[in-house]
């Protein structure tokens, strides 16, 4: 098994000697290489690993090249090379870890749940396929076998029912500026359950490669004027990387999930 990982706000960084230790894992080996591709160098972590007898490689992309959150802005990011990059590097599928701001009810701070759709008005193209027409189905956006598997292993972890909401729509902002109180209502009037300014980009891509993709989203706070507590509170990145990154025990959950 070849699974990629692709982080963000919602994680920095990925070492799991301690996690595979309260596994009864064993670590192997780690490198960290630096991928040219045909749209610029990207950065990964590869690992070696032994889980349950059964040896497995993980292979982690930081979107915004750093181990801090506050690397390359979300509007910045090269996109293509990091997803060319994966694609490359030979995988099974790849897991997306994403931070967001929530809008839906059912989709508290602290709660991870998946993306089912997205929806993109940004305006701006995301695509391989700059000289000549190609078009691309995303009628059904993620790989739908690696949801219903990340659904089963996220409802368990969380102690969630059936009944549970586990699929939102995330809406795509261009960012770097946090959403007005105002964006957030028409938003949600549009359909979005969730907002961030990274994922759908990266499912795009995937998508032109047939790479099997799915996204874990980790809500890290209520998108602006949705907080039941203060509606005019302002959002902070550190506060919301800090929150995310308290959450990923069911995201670590989930990639041993697959690896087993």
């Amino acid at each position: 098994m070849r699974l990629g990982i692709i982080g963000g706000t919602g994680l920095v960084n990925l070492d799991l000697r301690d996690e595979l230790a309260h596994r009864q894992g064993e670590f192997i080996r780690q490198d960290d290489v630096v991928v040219s591709t045909a749209y610029g160098e990207v950065p990964l972590r590869t690992c070696t690993l032994d889980v349950n007898g059964r040896r497995s490689e993980l292979v982690f992309l930081q979107r915004h090249h750093s181990t801090s959150g506050h690397g390359c802005p979300p509007h910045q990011i090269n996109h293509r090379a990091n997803i060319l990059a994966m694609n490359d590097s030979n995988l099974d599928a790849v897991v997306a870890v994403c931070s967001v701001g929530a809008i839906a009810s059912s989709f508290p701070p602290g709660k991870v749940a998946l993306a089912n759709q997205y929806i993109d008005f940004t305006g701006v193209s995301t695509t391989f396929h700059d000289d000549e027409a190609v078009f691309t189905s995303v009628t059904v956006p993620f790989d739908e076998r690696l949801n219903e598997r990340l659904e089963s292993m996220l409802r368990n972890v969380q102690g969630f029912g059936d009944d549970e909401v586990m699929r939102y729509t995330y809406w795509l902002t261009q960012g770097p500026q946090f959403e007005t109180v105002a964006e957030v209502d028409a938003i949600e009037r549009l359909g979005g359950h969730m907002v961030g300014m990274t994922m759908p980009r990266e499912a795009k891509l995937a998508a032109e490669l047939d790479l099997p993709y799915a996204a874990m989203c980790i809500s890290s706070n209520w998108a602006a004027g949705r907080d039941p507590t203060d509606g005019t509170k302002a959002l902070d990145h550190v506060h919301v990387s800090a929150q995310a990154n308290d959450r990923l025990d069911p995201i670590l959950a989930c990639i041993f999930g697959i690896l087993e």
